[in-house]
């Protein structure tokens, strides 16, 4: 994997996944909870979403050639889908959500978070099970470059333990209007992103060409 096709799928986990975006809601998920119960929390739902995303990473592919869906054509719909969770992002609704989710869970001290919602579909959501598939599937031939792969997903996981362990300060810093903003430019990546997987997924299926020989 070269150097910018590693930034490229840093990029494109860390925006889908979001870990800015989490740390408020882990806090209201953890509300009460000692130090030692977060970290407990937290260590769980990185533990089960590292398990679902390396799952779909490493047969993703094969899941769908098993449906005989082509690889192209799920690019083109892990595009569409991953420029809805853009759309959310700009226009707040995935931020709604995530604290109506959240919310579901703050009067009932005894319901543990870790794996639902946290682990999914907070974390190892649709979007991000989708870009697994999308980032593993074009570099299924080479084990190399798919345990690469797999070292990016962990690395954006780690930087959602890191910002786990500090979501009150960067709570208390950001503020709701920082959180906001922040949101709002990742959405932005996030929808560029999403275009370029959807052109890489018309190329794939040979469209492309045929519109560039149309001209």
């Amino acid at each position: 994997m070269s150097h910018s096709e590693a930034i490229t799928a840093f990029v494109t986990l860390f925006v889908v996944v979001d870990p800015i975006g989490l740390a408020p809601i882990f806090i209201a998920l953890t509300l009460g909870m000692s130090m030692r119960q977060r970290l407990i929390v937290g260590l769980r739902a990185l533990a089960v979403s590292a398990g679902l995303m390396t799952l779909f990473g490493l047969f993703g592919d094969k899941i769908l050639s098993g449906l005989g869906i082509t690889l192209p054509a799920f690019r083109i719909a892990g595009g569409m889908l991953l420029f809805l969770t853009a759309l959310d992002m700009l226009f707040e609704r995935r931020t709604q959500r995530r604290e109506g989710q959240s919310q579901l869970h703050e009067e009932d001290d005894t319901v543990d978070p870790s794996v639902f919602p946290l682990a999914t579909p907070l974390i190892a959501g649709p979007g991000a099970l989708a870009a697994m598939i999308l980032l593993a599937g074009g570099t299924a031939s080479s084990g190399t470059r798919l345990i690469e792969v797999h070292l990016v997903m962990l690395s954006v996981l780690g930087c959602v333990f890191v910002l786990f362990l500090l979501a009150t300060p960067i709570e208390r810093l950001l503020g709701r209007t920082g959180t906001m903003v922040v949101t709002r430019l990742l959405g932005m990546l996030l929808a560029a992103l999403a275009a370029q997987f959807i052109l890489d997924g018309l190329r794939g299926a040979g469209i492309v060409p045929l519109l560039n020989a149309a001209r």
